[in-house]
């Protein structure tokens, strides 16, 4: 399904990813982690919705995010879990170790079923590149999954805390399975999306390092308000990949403005289907 048919997936030659929500099921990550905070609260204990949970608790996030964004993803969910049991009429200092516990949870959210064959497929024809709002440590769980790793190989995919940059395929070890070429965090760019530094000092990078402009440069998201809408008042095509039940980030849908990606699809894998077939 298109908002505009007139363009190619083939004229890209870099995409640049979202991780949670389009690649990894951070909605059922998150939600599942709030389960223990829910059940035994009478407000919240059999009256909300899944999608009423996501939604305040997406919008506690993206308040911490504005006010600091200094702080490491892991902490910044630890305080959003905070700041939700404080909403709900429990104290915040009573559920230290519980805060923490669901700051960790990061490293448990599972990928969707496609993302990893799909990834595969992609990387034959682009330059992948995560740009995510994690910290380091987090994220090497979810980068080994990417990869198709155990959590007994995580070593491979932590970013060496002496890297300037992260080129995990580029590797001189040969140890790493990663399909990605670089890989920028919230902890790299010091900005959370949908703050514009982030994709900037990604497409700095990527033209420094591969020689791409961002005409030729597609991000690929579920998330509008993250990654798409944003992305897209800075010249950058998107690819909405629309995945089924998702609630969060999709703000601009009851806007009423016309669509800001060029293509829409349910799933990575139906994306990467696409490719194939226009390549062929």
């Amino acid at each position: 399904m298109s908002a505009d048919e007139s363009f190619a997936l083939t004229d890209y030659k870099v995409i640049i990813f979202d991780c949670y929500g389009t690649l990894c099921d951070w909605e059922s990550g998150i939600y599942e982690a709030l389960l223990p905070l829910l059940y035994r609260n009478r407000e919240s204990a059999g009256t909300w919705t899944r999608k009423e949970t996501l939604l305040k608790f997406t919008e506690i996030e993206k308040d911490l995010q504005d006010k600091d964004p200094s702080v490491l993803y892991a902490d910044l969910l630890s305080n959003a879990h905070a700041a939700l049991t404080a909403s709900l009429g429990e104290s915040e200092l009573s559920n230290e170790e519980e805060h923490a516990v669901f700051g960790a949870s990061v490293r448990d959210w599972a990928l969707f079923p496609d993302t990893v064959d799909a990834l595969r497929v992609l990387e034959r024809h682009y330059k992948l590149v995560i740009l995510s709002n994690v910290d380091h440590a987090s994220f090497a769980y979810t980068h080994a999954k990417l990869s198709g790793a155990t959590r007994a190989e995580l070593a491979a995919y932590t970013r060496p805390p002496s890297a300037k940059r992260w080129l995990p395929n580029a590797s001189p070890d040969g140890n790493s399975k990663s399909p990605f070429s670089l890989i920028l965090t919230a902890q790299d760019t010091g900005a959370y999306k949908p703050d514009p530094r982030g994709m900037l000092s990604a497409l700095e990078i990527i033209d420094e390092q591969f020689g791409v402009k961002k005409e030729e440069v597609l991000v690929v998201a579920q998330s509008l308000f993250h990654d798409i809408d944003a992305s897209s008042k800075l010249g950058v095509s998107g690819v909405w990949i629309d995945r089924e039940g998702a609630v969060m980030g999709l703000e601009s849908l009851e806007s009423g403005d016309p669509p800001k990606w060029k293509r829409r699809y349910r799933t990575l894998g139906e994306m990467a289907e696409a490719v194939e077939a226009e390549v062929e």
